[in-house]
């Protein structure tokens, strides 16, 4: 399955070009260019991983990934910026962002983020699945 990534910045140039570079990597890709174009994107659409731009005019990132994680806590969100600030980066980890990297950052570093990020929001999602299993067997005497 390939792996369903939500581009969120108001910089379009670089939402499309990081698209096109992940998506010659088999990822498939989603763009949002405000913060709440991305609440629509992650309410309408299966999301796994969420690269979120922390300043951007209107919701800023760390606005945005409360909400997120409001409506979806296991998808997991990368924040990126330009202007790194110590108290947007340890607020975002707080609220439950995966990771925070600054703009440029190397493709193949954000690939590796990616799929990390990927890899928690799987294991997750199976230990919730495994405890339901358990406890339909146990409500039932099987376990």
């Amino acid at each position: 399955m390939k792996i369903r990534v939500l581009l969120v910045d108001d910089e379009k140039d670089f939402i499309d070009v990081l698209a096109e570079r992940l998506e010659a990597r088999d990822f498939t890709t989603s763009k949002a260019y405000s913060g709440d174009e991305a609440m629509e994107k992650v309410r309408e659409k299966e999301v796994d991983v969420v690269l979120l731009d922390v300043q951007m005019p209107g919701k800023d990132g760390v606005t945005v990934l409360r909400e997120i994680k409001a409506f979806n806590p296991l998808v997991e969100v990368i924040m990126l910026t330009g202007h790194s600030t110590v108290e947007s980066a340890v607020e975002g980890m707080k609220i439950g962002a995966f990771d925070y990297l600054l703009k440029p950052t190397e493709t193949k570093e954000l690939v590796e983020k990616i799929v990390l990020a990927y890899k928690r929001k799987s294991d997750q999602e199976n230990r919730i699945r495994q405890a339901e299993i358990e406890r339909i067997l146990s409500r039932k005497g099987w376990a």
